[in-house]
């Protein structure tokens, strides 16, 4: 369902919020280890994440990756969004450019709930929510 760079995106992302606290900033290599994710390919899709203001950076000896407060409250659909564009709640199912409800595909009507689903689901589950669940054992990012 989503890119490969999305799915690292969004672990990278609940496991930097789980244990960026108290000013504490996580390094690259900590968070591939942790998400099972290659460094170079994962430094790209932070950047990213880095310039559309959903985590933060800070490079240096002290530096790393970290959320502040009003990053953690972003929602799952905003690192889809910033990665992998807004494709998967706005297109058509069969990837056709000319679909719609005046012209639809054979599967509009049905995957039209299903984006709209999707898109309900991924707006209710923010990173920072995420983050403790991951902290406290109840979800896995590998």
């Amino acid at each position: 369902m989503f890119s490969k760079s999305c799915e690292y995106g969004i672990r990278a992302a609940v496991y930097i919020a789980s244990e960026a606290h108290e000013g504490h900033k996580v390094g690259i290599a900590e968070i591939c280890r942790h998400i099972e994710a290659p460094r170079h390919f994962t430094a790209k899709i932070l950047q990213t994440l880095s310039r559309r203001n959903i985590i933060s950076s800070q490079k240096g000896i002290n530096g790393g990756f970290y959320l502040d407060d009003s990053q953690k409250k972003k929602s799952i659909k905003e690192i889809v969004e910033a990665i992998d564009g807004n494709g998967l709640f706005t297109g058509c199912g069969l990837g056709l450019k000319r679909c719609s409800e005046t012209k639809p595909c054979p599967i509009h009507k049905q995957f039209k709930e299903i984006r709209r689903k999707l898109t309900e689901m991924m707006e209710g589950k923010d990173i920072g929510t995420l983050a403790i669940q991951l902290k406290k054992g109840r979800v896995v990012l590998m």
